[in-house]
């Protein structure tokens, strides 16, 4: 081929690369407006925005920090990865405002993407320079034990790092008011009939092969296992979200040097959608960190907006193991 039809061609290839990635990009699904009268978090009705802050509040998650205080008081609770294989909760407060939440632990760079789509406020203990900087430089307002924020005080139960429990009402008193722009999730009627991949009432997400939790469907709302929730606090998921992020080093060390891993939910992923007794197989979609999470079916193409309720969303890698 000479110089001047390869030219040609090439020029061909790129007009034609150009226009699929702009159907691609127009293709995305466009999150929908905030409405002030339904909530961000959930989809559910509300008749404005609270007079506060969205707060996302870091929960220890292993059985040192049991029992968990607060749960039951929250919108939507997301599962992260961190290092040593284990997980730690990110409990979002809005609607109602517990006077006890716990026990805190401390902020990772993962929290960033976690908090973003509702321009959340984080609660923690503390934290390491790095994902303190990384708060700090996305414009995260966030509260901590280790400056003597607000609303702070000391489970006489337990020993430091599991010790730290929090007020939020109190903290609300002095805290930066903040409103969401947007929604978490794109909500909608639920997976329909034909995107359902199969019938179900238990599922099982291994984080690493000794940090596993369980889910069963009660025949109203998914209750998790182990439970670590003091009596009468669980969180009752009305939809439970497993996503597998990509693992990134969070670019600095645990104890010892460990790996900390950070779970990036940008762009898209495998998904799975428990909603009733029905598990549907999806890929989410997230335009950035601050961008709405929206999903589509992988049996039939077409979007999926969740089922208005309360959403557990687990923050999982990819190689984390899901059976159903």
């Amino acid at each position: 081929m000479n110089a001047r039809h390869l030219a040609g061609a090439l020029t061909t290839l790129l007009l034609i690369a150009g226009c699929s990635a702009v159907r691609d990009i127009a293709g995305e699904p466009e999150p929908t407006p905030l409405d002030t009268k339904v909530s961000p978090l959930t989809g559910l009705k509300q008749d404005g925005p609270p007079n506060n802050p969205v707060y996302l509040v870091k929960i220890e998650n292993t059985g040192g920090g049991e029992p968990q205080y607060g749960l039951n008081h929250a919108d939507m609770v997301v599962e992260e990865f961190v290092e040593f294989d284990v997980t730690r909760l990110a409990a979002f407060f809005y609607s109602d405002l517990p006077t006890k939440v716990g026990h805190v632990r401390s902020t990772r760079t993962t929290d960033v993407g976690l908090a973003k789509p509702v321009d959340a406020t984080i609660v923690a203990s503390g934290g390491d320079d790095e994902p303190l900087e990384a708060v700090h430089d996305a414009g995260i307002k966030i509260y901590t034990y280790d400056l003597n924020d607000p609303g702070w005080s000391k489970d006489p139960n337990k020993v430091a790092p599991y010790h730290v429990l929090w007020n939020l009402q109190t903290l609300n008193e002095t805290a930066k008011k903040t409103t969401p722009t947007r929604s978490y999730f794109e909500f909608g009627d639920g997976p329909a009939t034909g995107d359902v991949t199969k019938k179900v009432t238990s599922a099982k997400v291994a984080f690493a092969p000794a940090t596993i939790t369980d889910w069963k469907y009660n025949g109203s709302t998914w209750e998790r296992s182990p439970e670590r929730s003091a009596p009468g606090e669980n969180f009752k998921a009305d939809t439970v979200v497993v996503v597998r992020g990509r693992v990134k080093d969070a670019g600095y060390g645990a104890q010892g040097g460990a790996f900390v891993p950070e779970i990036v939910l940008d762009g898209s992923g495998p998904a799975v959608i428990f909603s009733g007794d029905t598990a549907t197989e999806a890929t989410f979609h997230k335009t950035g960190k601050d961008g709405t999470m929206s999903f589509t079916s992988t049996k039939t193409g077409k979007e999926i907006g969740l089922k208005p309720g309360r959403v557990w969303l687990e923050a999982a890698p990819r190689n984390a193991k899901l059976t159903y």
